[in-house]
């Protein structure tokens, strides 16, 4: 008899921890929708900025409209690591206070540590995309920035610009794309975002 009321104890148990498992595997994969406030980034993108720098993420291209859509997924470590001419390590996220999303950082072999994806480092390339309703919004806002001596680029997009020293911002439908690829001992090179930008822009 108690070998009996063991067994229906532990299937209880096992019966109630399902649930709390299927709750907690839902709250890490759904996806927000465009709020007022912010771009449209996934509960998984932000579970990786919040738990350290060093975290790394898919870097397969896919296509923008996916659940699974944030600033990594549509440039690959390939890419990044042709932009600015040497191997890079896998996209991190981390926040992109100007655009008001989240940016991907690849690191080279020079970048300073340590390195952290919430501030611009030398040795890097960083791929913003903002999603939704505010994207044109926070693309012009940069442009309008004191820092910002903007310098209008055709033939990416809607519209573009060069912000005069460290990035490409391009705005093509509801999706606000930056790009600054900064190699070690140089400025950021605008012809190594062209190179960047057009190898994301399908994907957008």
């Amino acid at each position: 008899m108690r070998h009996h009321a063991r067994l229906r104890v532990r299937s209880v148990g096992v019966v109630l921890a399902l649930p709390a498992a299927v709750v907690l595997a839902a709250c890490g994969s759904s996806s927000p929708t465009p709020s007022s406030t912010t771009s449209t980034t996934t509960a998984s993108a932000a579970t990786t900025v919040a738990s350290s720098s060093s975290t790394t993420v898919a870097t397969t291209t896919t296509t923008a409209g996916t659940a699974n859509f944030n600033s990594c997924s549509v440039v690959t470590q390939a890419e990044a690591a042709s932009a600015i001419g040497q191997s890079v390590t896998p996209g991190v996220l981390g926040n992109a206070t100007v655009e008001g999303g989240l940016a991907c950082v690849f690191y080279g072999p020079s970048a300073p540590t340590p390195t952290t994806p919430n501030v611009a480092q030398a040795d890097t390339v960083r791929v913003v995309v903002v999603q939704g309703l505010n994207a044109l919004m926070w693309y012009n806002n940069y442009r309008s920035s004191p820092d910002v001596h903007a310098q209008t680029i055709t033939g990416y997009g809607d519209q573009a610009y060069f912000d005069g020293y460290a990035s490409l911002s391009i705005m093509k439908g509801a999706y606000y794309l930056r790009v600054a690829v900064a190699p070690a001992g140089a400025p950021p090179s605008l012809s190594d975002e062209e190179q960047l930008a057009n190898a994301i822009l399908p994907s957008l």
